[in-house]
């Protein structure tokens, strides 16, 4: 854990294709990740992290991190590392509404993922693909116990779709 995107710095001279994503919790990223993406700054490789904000740790039975960073907060950090641009995809746009971005910043809908991703892989150097969205585990969780909102209809049908 932590090493996310750092095998990529050897690897990259000697593989076919130029570009690789590579995953991280927010988790992981407070502990650790941040280190790799300095490291693949360092390096010079052409990498997208994909930082997955959910503000839990799932895989453990859904406990909050405690003292996250937010999403703005990594955004400034990574950018001062030296990242080329940063993206971040949220489900919900209202809450970005009264947030200011830092610069280099672009804010779009989930349903972009898609294209964004692909205009990330044309960039030379390190970029970041921020994905602000609840965690499913937990907010499957918080339904059973009848604390979580349940979907809408709408959200059903678009996630049926997705599978």
């Amino acid at each position: 854990m932590g090493g996310e995107g750092t095998p990529w710095i050897g690897q990259s001279k000697y593989i076919e294709g130029n570009h690789i994503f590579a995953n991280l919790g927010d988790g992981t990223y407070k502990h650790s990740g941040a280190l790799a993406i300095r490291a693949c700054v360092d390096a010079e490789v052409n990498i997208t992290f994909k930082i997955l904000y959910n503000d839990a740790v799932a895989m453990t039975g859904g406990q909050t991190l405690g003292n996250n960073l937010s999403t703005i907060q990594i955004a400034k950090q990574v950018l001062s590392e030296g990242v080329k641009k940063v993206v971040l995809l949220t489900e919900n746009l209202k809450n970005y509404s009264q947030t200011s971005l830092p610069k280099g910043v672009e804010l779009k809908h989930r349903d972009y993922l898609q294209n964004v991703q692909k205009e990330l892989q044309t960039i030379k150097g390190v970029t970041i693909l921020i994905y602000d969205q609840g965690c499913a585990a937990e907010k499957r969780r918080k339904r059973k116990r009848k604390k979580g909102r349940k979907r809408t209809r709408e959200e059903g049908k678009r996630a049926r779709r997705r599978t």
